[in-house]
């Protein structure tokens, strides 16, 4: 999170702490959201995207990362804070 924060272009970063796109909306009024191209196109998306348009937020799609689990990653992250690694 700190490398995201220090990019200039970044007013705050918040921690996913559900699954709610639109009520977390509500409460930031973000104008951007970014989100893997792997949920392009999908019906949950489709929805998002509409209901988001209504209120002039814009979604930006990240290219998927083909052979990279963040699952994996978050595991080997939590080893390291842990001292297991």
């Amino acid at each position: 999170m700190e490398i995201v924060r220090s990019i200039k272009y970044v007013d705050a970063i918040v921690p996913q702490e559900g699954m709610d796109k639109f009520e977390m909306w509500k409460k930031l009024k973000f104008d951007v959201m970014f989100v893997g191209d792997d949920w392009f196109a999908t019906d949950k998306w489709k929805n998002l995207e509409k209901q988001f348009n209504e209120v002039g937020v814009r979604i930006v799609y990240f290219p998927y990362t083909k052979g990279t689990s963040s699952t994996l990653l978050n595991q080997t992250l939590e080893k390291l804070r842990n001292d297991e690694i």
